[in-house]
């Protein structure tokens, strides 16, 4: 099984540093990768260029993703990602300064998964992290409310409880 770790990309020190205190704070452990560019973001998630010897396949479970990076702007790393097979549902959250509707509709636009702006008051962008969805990203197993759908919709589906354990794939 792969370890299901984060991509964090940002270009301040500081900014890094808060975004993964407000991880912490919502119980979030997962390792954090770091990449400073929009460059070294493309190049980290298809083992290109410094990192043409890491395992393409070894994906995050999600990218944070800054939009004013040097050497390329996130929403053309967002294209870059959705664009590519192996990454187009790669889940991606915009994690910015920029509270301008347009960089939101943009990033949306473009399929991101969330948004959340660093500006905010610290614990509001701890809440906002916290609203994401990010730690069932991040779970190791499914959440017990997720069996249950299952178990539910299975009973539904054939009028019978599974009789063995719902697998999920997850952990294959």
């Amino acid at each position: 099984m792969n370890r299901k770790f984060i991509l964090l990309v940002e270009d301040n020190p500081d900014d890094e540093l808060l975004i993964v205190r407000a991880l912490r704070k919502n119980q979030i452990w997962n390792d954090v990768e770091v990449v400073r560019d929009g460059v070294a973001a493309l190049d980290f998630l298809f083992a290109t260029g410094p990192c043409c010897g890491r395992d393409p396949s070894d994906l995050p479970a999600v990218v944070l993703l800054d939009l004013r990076l040097p050497r390329m702007h996130g929403f053309q790393v967002l294209r870059r990602i959705r664009a590519d097979t192996r990454t187009q549902d790669l889940p991606v959250i915009i994690i910015t300064a920029s509270w301008e509707v347009e960089d939101i509709l943009s990033g949306y636009s473009l399929r991101a998964d969330g948004y959340a702006c660093k500006t905010a008051s610290f614990s509001k962008f701890v809440n906002a992290l916290g609203h994401l969805g990010l730690e069932g990203l991040l779970a190791d197993e499914p959440s017990p409310a997720k069996v249950k759908a299952l178990r539910k919709a299975h009973q539904e589906f054939s009028g019978e409880e599974p009789s063995e354990p719902i697998h999920l794939g997850m952990n294959d």
